[in-house]
């Protein structure tokens, strides 16, 4: 997985409609990833116009993301990895920070999106001693999903089911969280979840902005309540410091001193 633009196939780029800017390929352009169109680039810049601290959002998102995995290897002995929302790959991928650490690493993506589907040979990559696999499947079906995970992943062992920046797509709270429990329900105790998503409560301009988009016809992405998010790991073991913004989890001592922005996450461990 690199930064680097892949061409899409000629079946899936016939599903993909390149005149409606998409949030995959969007967040994509921020991270600095090459895999969008003019309408996403454009739209991008429309949106930082109106709040310049996305990028800042999407990277610190990815931040976040790292630190988690590099706990989950390092200190929690966790060698699998249910990733759940790909999107485009860009740099430090779940499966490239954790094969990092541990070659033996086993990673599990799941998208339900035709441009990612065109890069799947590119998300297909893994040590020798490890294994990446995709799984086309959607967010709204999470016993499938378990089912198909299972073909790569021992989930009779503990795994790391990782959620980041995908649960705003799911409209109904209730739903996103009958989601989230039926796929921990699917895990093993000592298994963890990884939560971040867009807030509401920390940035006004971040909220006007993402609210302006989703009038905008694209696909829509529902900035929650922090306590909605805190919420999403009702009933598991909640590491320290708890569900915060995602600067201030864990972050490395040798970064700037963390600024609160308008994305919170947490990790915690199923008992």
């Amino acid at each position: 997985m690199t930064d680097h633009a892949t061409t899409p196939g000629s079946a899936a780029r016939q599903k993909i409609d390149t005149s409606v800017p998409h949030s995959a390929r969007i967040w994509n352009y921020w991270l600095g990833g090459k895999d969008n169109y003019p309408v996403d680039e454009q739209a991008g810049d429309a949106y930082s116009a109106v709040f310049p601290g996305i990028v800042t959002v999407a990277r610190s998102s990815r931040a976040f993301l790292r630190r988690n995995i590099t706990h989950l290897v390092t200190e929690a002995g966790i060698g699998q990895f249910l990733d759940i929302g790909t999107g485009l790959p860009t740099v430090d991928n779940t499966h490239e920070v954790a094969q990092r650490l541990d070659p033996r690493t086993r990673i599990v993506y799941v998208d339900h999106d035709p441009m990612v589907l065109a890069h799947a040979r590119a998300l297909l990559t893994s040590t020798p001693e490890g294994a990446t696999a995709y799984v086309d499947a959607d967010l709204s079906d999470p016993d499938r999903i378990l089912a198909a995970a299972a073909e790569t992943l021992d989930l009779t062992r503990p795994t790391a089911l990782i959620l980041s920046n995908i649960l705003g797509h799911v409209a109904d709270y209730e739903q996103a969280r009958a989601i989230v429990t039926r796929l921990m329900e699917g895990l093993p105790s000592g298994s963890y979840l990884s939560i971040n998503d867009g807030s509401r409560g920390t940035d006004a301009d971040y909220e006007q902005a993402q609210d302006a988009y989703n009038e905008t016809g694209a696909v829509p992405y529902f900035l929650r309540p922090v306590d909605q998010i805190k919420a999403f790991f009702d009933g598991l073991e909640l590491l320290e410091p708890g569900v915060v913004s995602v600067p201030f989890w864990r972050p490395d001592p040798s970064s700037p001193a963390p600024q609160p922005i308008g994305e919170h996450g947490g990790l915690a461990r199923k008992p």
